[in-house]
């Protein structure tokens, strides 16, 4: 029987302005209590049943996520590029830049089409394209030297075949631990950053399981456990610091698993918002509404003075005027101009 357990702050913060107060989609109540932190799991020697009960945790949260991708959900775009904006912003911390979620999706929606985003946009773009681009293209050269730029490292065509060599062989020859934690070590070995680790491995997870996109999931574990003006280490930084195999797996496999259930959770509060925009979609009277609704559920956000065919700059707006009235969509800037709409 599967339970439907009381949310958990220790183990699932907040993401991308969720409110706590909603209802987490049904997970099994045991797999939220074996999901560690990094703070307890740091605390933790590594034995190997403890090895294999991560293991175990893992797997299961990984197969309740699959059970989400899977349903193919008309929400399902705009919750993977929510959860991509979340991916971006731990990034652009760990980086050491200052931009916010905000400001990268400022960032990305507010460039004219054909002008640099910055490099605070490209981090975006990099985990959009995880988010959007089938599975099946993720780890062709082409589109990994595309990504390594996005990230910040220089053009190096030998490093990235090398680097294509190996993700082929984790993906075709070695169990899902091996291939987890192989994936950050190449990364390590051919000088890239551990955001990279993160956007290879959800990709290699993808193809694994046969998914038609990729689920952005580690990229928002990199700043779990640090805070400003503390020097605590994350749970990535542990797992590709010096140490045994075992810790690196340990702390990859929980990190995998909470960013597994936030995903889930995420997938609820979506789902939610999305039945609400669905309900009040036969009350729009607005032409090219039906486009406008479609834009709303396949990506994070649509800036108000989008170019939608069949729709003025002004009817646009009264349109999400109308549907933040009906309490369909959100406005996400805050600002009284160049607003942003979205689930």
């Amino acid at each position: 029987m599967i339970l439907r357990p009381k949310s958990s702050p220790r183990h699932h913060g907040t993401l991308s302005g969720i409110a706590s107060a909603v209802p987490m989609a049904t997970v099994p109540a045991w797999l939220r209590r074996a999901v560690p932190d990094a703070q307890s799991l740091a605390g933790k020697g590594v034995g190997l049943n403890a090895l294999e009960d991560l293991a175990i945790t893992a797997g299961a949260a990984i197969g309740a996520l699959d059970t989400v991708v899977r349903r193919q959900e008309r929400w399902a775009g705009a919750w993977r590029q929510r959860l991509a904006l979340a991916a971006a912003g731990v990034t652009a911390r760990q980086a050491g830049r200052v931009e916010d979620e905000s400001a990268l999706r400022d960032a990305v929606l507010l460039t004219r089409m054909g002008d640099n985003v910055g490099p605070a946009g490209h981090l975006l773009l990099a985990w959009r394209r995880l988010a959007a681009r089938p599975a099946e293209e993720m780890l062709t050269e082409k589109n990994l030297t595309a990504v390594l730029e996005d990230l910040g490292h220089p053009r190096d065509d030998h490093a990235v075949g090398d680097l294509a060599d190996e993700l082929r062989q984790l993906c075709a020859s070695i169990g899902m631990v091996g291939m987890l934690t192989g994936t950050f070590i190449a990364a390590k070995r051919h000088g890239f950053a551990r955001a990279v680790g993160a956007w290879l491995a959800d990709a290699l997870l993808a193809q694994r399981l046969g998914w038609p996109q990729a689920v952005p999931l580690l990229g928002a574990e990199l700043g779990l456990g640090s805070r400003p003006g503390r020097s605590r280490r994350s749970t990535i930084a542990i797992a590709t610091s010096t140490g045994d195999e075992a810790d690196r797996a340990k702390s990859l496999l929980a990190a995998q698993a909470r960013a597994a259930l936030r995903a889930i959770d995420l997938s609820a509060e979506f789902g939610r918002r999305a039945d609400r925009l669905l309900a009040v979609a036969p009350k729009l009277r607005a032409k090219a509404s039906d486009i406008v609704i479609e834009r709303l559920l396949s990506d994070d956000a649509i800036v108000a003075s989008e170019k939608i065919a069949g729709m003025s700059d002004r009817g646009l707006r009264r349109l999400f005027d109308r549907l933040v009235e009906l309490g369909a969509v959100r406005e996400l800037s805050g600002r009284p101009a160049f607003r942003i709409y979205g689930l």
